[in-house]
């Protein structure tokens, strides 16, 4: 352990990481953070906690030093230190080349484009490094989608490593690679910009202004970089990187290039997500780039593909406007609309952007309890389109034979009975109002809808929540629902199975539903290793299997020896599960 690097996670957000340096008990420094070159400025240690040189033979050898005690257990000298061949590394464009001589394996792992793609060892390494440096990363960022690529198949093999990505980093790009899955930067673009009199800030290069006192020596670029530093630490603590990403990737043509193509490999991958935050979580879309956030385009596939609306209530699809109040119904504009229905027998879903659609029975889960948006009373056509496409998908799966429109978006639906409520007015005037009113009563009195008792309400919505969250809602079979808002206990024979968490917007499992969740398959399984004795939390460590899909916030059925242990909640995705050093999932119950 002398020579390995203390390092834990302590914000996660998709693929972006904010590691504790040195004792996880008392970090001396986190992530993203500075590695100092030769030539570089003094920077304090917290801000650049490594340096690393290269000698002038060839192949390069690359050495890293920490600049603080970083290594467990006893953290007295600064350490760790690593030195590595670099190797022959060829263009990109060469990846079917013979490099030559290969680089070094150990603590630090140097990789090209060209070793991931034909380098075997990487599959079977003795040790997982602590750090790897992607080293063509300035050739792959400016070919279309390999940098990305490359990242993102090193998270997965590494996923407990530290990435740097030399050459490429600056305060106007950080927060994208951070996002990426980038935890180490340098100076290399600032240097270069202070050479040339130029300023690199958070919103990209530019010239000095003359007789204001500025510098674009070094020591002032990096005034800009702890700024930006310190921004992605705070935007990553509370849960709103993104929005930061979606304002910087604009800097610049490529950035927005990359980040596109990142969110269509991120959409496709089910196993980075996150399935349930804290109450005070705010997801803000405000940007065009909002729309292919994966956390916007997995629910929109969700609602594609998979969403089932309630047993019996797939007959009249109401269509609602959102509202900037989360839940919905406890916004002035719900419960007018609601006091204008009068009843439960419809199907109500609100037409909103990013999201496209949302379900009544889904309004109180991440992220449609969570998002924040601009409100212009405007739709972008791709907007328009995600939508209509939800809507037709949710049409053509279920049983609608009427769909009510009182949203503020049009639609040219056939093979139903549509009718539009909104007459051109605004969705509370008074005008709107009286004619939803008439829609709704002439077809409640041609089709006989029956209203749901509250009961069968809250029921239905637990159910719709356990099927997107959860496995099947099979688990809630026999359920009785006890208790006033928001605080309500789902019991089974008399005996609580459940609580719903406001705070966490889902379930909180008894320890009496471990039984019944394991009987119905209710959850995704981890499998603990025969001879562990479990008694806190889950590290990998202890793990004989489990299942590759978890994603963060995730509850989980705990397995030993095939039978059903306890429960778990997920704090990392599956994907990083294999080497990231800490706790993975937090024990919840145990029998």
């Amino acid at each position: 352990m002398a020579n390995e690097l203390g390092r834990t996670v302590i914000h996660r957000y998709m693929y972006a990481r904010s590691w504790a340096l040195g004792d996880r008990k008392s970090p001396l420094a986190t992530t993203p953070c500075l590695i100092a070159l030769d030539g570089d400025c003094d920077t304090d240690k917290q801000t650049a906690p490594f340096s690393a040189s290269t000698n002038n033979e060839i192949p390069q050898t690359l050495t890293i030093n920490a600049n603080l005690p970083l290594s467990p257990p006893n953290f007295e000298q600064n350490s760790p230190t690593y030195s590595t061949k670099i190797g022959h590394v060829l263009p990109p464009s060469l990846d079917e080349a013979d490099a030559g001589e290969s680089a070094g394996h150990g603590g630090l792992l140097p990789v090209s484009w060209q070793r991931l793609n034909h380098d075997p060892s990487l599959l079977n390494l003795d040790t997982e490094p602590s750090i790897v440096v992607l080293v063509d990363a300035p050739q792959l960022a400016s070919q279309q989608g390999k940098l990305v690529d490359a990242l993102i198949a090193i998270k997965h093999r590494f996923p407990g490593s530290l990435i740097w990505a030399p050459g490429i980093g600056g305060p106007d790009n950080l927060a994208v690679l951070t996002w990426f899955g980038v935890d180490i930067f340098d100076l290399s673009r600032s240097r270069q910009c202070a050479a040339a009199n130029i300023l690199l800030t958070s919103v990209g290069p530019r010239e000095i202004v003359q007789n204001s006192g500025e510098s674009a020596d070094l020591e002032s670029q990096l005034v800009h970089w702890k700024f930006a530093i310190n921004e992605v630490k705070a935007k990553l603590a509370d849960g709103t990187l993104r929005s930061l990403v979606e304002q910087q990737s604009i800097n610049s043509p490529k950035l927005v290039e990359h980040l596109r193509y990142h969110d269509k490999l991120t959409r496709k991958n089910s196993e980075v997500g996150i399935s349930h935050v804290a109450k005070d979580t705010i997801l803000h879309c405000n940007s065009h780039a909002s729309l292919d956030n994966p956390i916007v385009t997995k629910w929109v596939d969700y609602i594609i593909e998979e969403y089932k609306p309630p047993v019996g209530l797939d007959n009249v699809l109401m269509l609602l406007p959102c509202s900037a109040r989360k839940p919905y119904r406890m916004s002035k504009s719900h419960r007018k609309f609601l006091d204008v229905i009068g009843h439960s027998a419809f199907h109500e879903v609100m037409v909103t952007s990013p999201l496209g659609l949302v379900p009544r029975d889904l309004e109180e889960t991440w992220p449609a309890s969570h998002y924040d948006i601009p409100v212009s009373g405007e739709w972008s056509l791709d907007e328009i389109s995600r939508t209509k496409i939800m809507l037709t998908s949710l049409i053509e799966r279920n049983n609608y034979h009427t769909v009510i429109n009182h949203s503020s978006m049009t639609f040219d639906l056939t093979g139903v009975n549509y009718y539009e409520t909104r007459i051109g007015k605004s969705a509370t005037s008074r005008e709107a109002l009286d004619k939803l009113r008439e829609i709704v009563s002439e077809v409640s009195k041609e089709y006989g809808v029956k209203n749901r008792k509250h009961h069968k309400i809250l029921l239905d919505n637990f159910c719709s929540i356990a099927r997107y969250k959860m496995e099947n809602d099979a688990w809630l079979n026999d359920v009785k629902i006890r208790g006033k808002p928001p605080f309500w206990r789902l019991e089974r024979d008399g005996k609580q199975v459940a609580l719903w968490s406001n705070d966490r917007r889902g379930f909180s499992l008894a320890k009496s539903s471990i039984p019944i969740i394991a009987g119905h398959s209710s959850l995704k399984k981890i499998h603990l290793q025969s001879e562990i004795s479990w008694k806190g939390d889950i590290f990998s460590n202890i793990l004989a299997d489990y299942d590759k899909g978890i994603v963060s916030g995730d509850d989980l059925l705990v397995m030993q020896d095939n039978q059903a242990v306890g429960l778990a909640r997920a704090t990392a995705s599956g994907w990083e599960w294999s080497t990231t050093p800490g706790m993975v999932a937090k024990g919840h119950q145990r029998l």
